[in-house]
């Protein structure tokens, strides 16, 4: 709906900013001159003991000197009611006694129809209050005292029950003026197919009025008294104002509380809601017996950037929890999210307050997870990846699941999170295989520090800066390569916390033109390790790389020697530990297992860095470097079983 010209200018005429400001703030009387319209107060939008908070009324503007904060009429409404554009303007039309402007005749007639609809729905809550109050209530008081609900909550979420009998509550309603069509059509009875006499939608429930932002009772839910009820719990049938679909329970003051700093808690249903609120998380909600829609999770971002899930910790409570990754993906930004808070098995939050306290609660909603977080354990968890195709499944499904982010630079960012968990896990698994062997000796000591001369092996061998400058700058040239090398570009281990930055970086983005990659790296903080190692006095003068030609057939061709040479440095680098490993536990023999591993691997390195090597002596790895390494390991083992 847009607004005529001239009708917020009349607006903010009839209703002054220091007016309605003057509703949240107490104004220092010594800083401000009212006659000037010159106000001072402690901000509303964050704690302070000085009034930094400056309201300049002729101008109908306001500004923060400490949080910055700042704005007009509108926009302060919005910001303290939590409400949006249109709804503040509401608001303020209706403090001002100004009529909204007319709408189309159908709009007009619809709103009309609603109004008429939410009078049966008032009537209803106050009747089904009242019957609680009575003997036939009994029971569901009783229910409802065991678990935990006072009178003050009661009355505050204006808990009620509608009787067991047919048509009581259709009855009492037309009997307060209702006509009969509208208490149906507000879904509070039903005409039989037979024609015979309405009879009432709820019976023997409790009754859970749910209201929209505004205020209205839009609907209700029903639980069960009888064990045997079809359904536990019942909402309303759709309506013109109910769609369970597009509404959350307690809306309007989760709303409020949000506002004000609370974190917003998405629970799963009325008696989770109610038990967080009386435990002081006031900006609490929960969609209406059903998964989370599109629409709820667009409502619930409307009132926060970043709503808390606390779902059941049970199995369909983290089924609930994984469908929503699916859900919201799509739709994610920067200011877009989710944290899940996986309660202990068993327990909801209702459930979790009444065992363990607020603390409890806190402590759950403190720690809850990102949403990459959970797309990772949904993917992960209770998974074995020990052959190569399990693990290439596991890209496949990492892919279309973050695919699906439309922010270009969000994705990006989760490729990067993504790719770093995907290290840790295989690195852990490879490991914990390494170690086996000594987890069965019961070794258990610190790592010990490499010897000299093998360090100065593994030096020269290495040359680990030169190679990885090569690598990444040959595939920011020629970024079409990434894909092509992506599988050994992720098992690269880079010592340097930038160039490994750099490395997932190149992974994670999809740009694959030049230009653009060089502009992503500099809009995501790479560009400078990237000059770096340009930089490099050999990279300067390589042709494919110096060159203005383009020859990507020799960067391929430099790309599978030099990851060839990384891979075998890493091997080595990993027989190095594991030998050092051994050598301190005493376990060397001239003929052992270890020898033939560390010999093998001399040699495994020598020829990835050699490949035209010829000489027998090189082809085992017979060099004076890896017979001085491997004799001092030799002499190592023989003074700890000495000793």
């Amino acid at each position: 709906m847009s607004l005529p010209p001239g009708f917020l200018d009349e607006l903010k005429t009839r209703v002054s900013l220091s007016q309605v400001v003057g509703r949240k703030v107490m104004w220092d009387r010594r800083k401000s001159n009212q006659a000037k319209g010159d106000m001072w107060a402690p901000c509303p939008f964050h704690q302070e003991k000085t009034a930094s908070f400056h309201v300049d009324d002729r101008k109908g503007f306001y500004y923060c000197f400490g949080c910055h904060a700042k704005g007009d009429l509108v926009s302060f409404v919005q910001e303290t009611e939590n409400v949006g554009f249109m709804e503040a303007v509401e608001l303020l039309a209706r403090d001002a006694g100004m009529p909204m402007p007319a709408r189309d005749p159908k709009a007009a007639e619809k709103a009309d129809r609603a109004t008429e609809l939410a009078k049966a729905t008032e009537a209803a809550v106050g009747y089904f209050r009242l019957q609680l109050k009575t003997q036939a209530a009994a029971e569901a008081r009783a229910y409802l005292e065991r678990r935990g609900l006072t009178q003050p909550i009661l009355d505050r979420f204006e808990i009620g029950f509608a009787p067991g009998a047919r048509n009581a509550t259709h009855q009492a309603l037309v009997a307060k003026g209702i006509p009969t069509d509208h208490v149906i059509e507000a879904g509070l009875a039903t005409r039989p197919d037979d024609g015979g006499a309405p009879y009432d939608a709820f019976r023997d429930r409790i009754m859970f009025p749910i209201r929209d932002p505004r205020g209205r009772c839009i609907g209700f839910g029903g639980r069960a008294m009888d064990p045997n009820a079809r359904a536990k719990y019942l909402n309303s049938r759709e309506t013109p104002l109910f769609d369970k679909g597009r509404a959350l329970y307690n809306h309007g003051p989760a709303r409020s509380a949000a506002g004000q700093g609370q974190p917003l808690v998405v629970a799963e249903g009325y008696m989770d809601v109610i038990a967080l609120v009386a435990a002081g998380f006031e900006a609490a909600v929960a969609p209406l017996g059903t998964a989370i829609t599109e629409e709820q999770l667009q409502m619930l971002w409307r009132i926060s950037p970043e709503p808390v899930i606390a779902l059941d910790g049970d199995k369909a409570g983290l089924g609930a929890a994984m469908r929503l990754v699916d859900l919201a993906l799509p739709h994610l930004g920067h200011d877009r999210s989710l944290r899940f808070a996986i309660l202990p098995e068993g327990q909801d939050p209702d459930d979790l307050i009444r065992a363990r306290g607020p603390s409890a609660m806190q402590q759950a909603i403190d720690s809850a997870e990102p949403l990459v977080r959970l797309l990772w354990r949904r993917e992960t968890e209770g998974q074995s990846f020990d052959t190569p195709e399990r693990r290439a499944g596991l890209d496949v499904r990492l892919r279309t699941a973050i695919g699906l982010i439309k922010n270009q630079s969000l994705q990006r960012h989760y490729g990067e999170a993504l790719a770093v968990f995907r290290r840790e896990l295989f690195r852990a698994r490879n490991d914990l295989g390494s170690r086996w062997s000594k987890g069965r000796r019961g070794f258990a000591e610190a790592p010990v520090a490499p010897l000299a001369s093998t360090r100065a092996l593994a030096g020269q061998l290495s040359g680990e800066s030169l190679r990885m400058a090569l690598i990444l700058t040959t595939l920011c040239r020629y970024p079409a390569l990434i894909d092509e090398f992506e599988g050994r570009i992720e098992r690269l281990e880079p010592s340097d916390r930038a160039v490994a930055s750099l490395a997932l970086f190149l992974l994670a983005t999809g740009e694959r033109s030049r230009e653009g990659l060089r502009a992503e790296l500099a809009r995501n903080g790479h560009i400078a390790t990237l000059e770096s190692l340009e930089a490099m006095g050999h990279l300067r003068i390589t042709p494919f790389l110096s060159g203005h030609a383009e020859d990507i057939d020799a960067a391929r061709t430099c790309l599978e020697e030099e990851l060839t040479k990384q891979a075998a440095a890493q091997a080595w680098e990993s027989e190095l530990n594991e030998a050092t490993h051994d050598v301190a536990d005493g376990a060397v023999e001239e003929d052992s297992t270890l020898a033939f591993r560390l010999r093998q691997a001399v040699n495994n390195r020598h020829a990835a860095m050699s490949p035209h090597a010829n000489r027998p002596s090189e082809q085992f790895g017979d060099t004076p470097e890896a017979r001085a390494a491997f004799h001092e390991l030799l002499n190592k083992a023989g003074q700890a079983k000495k000793s």
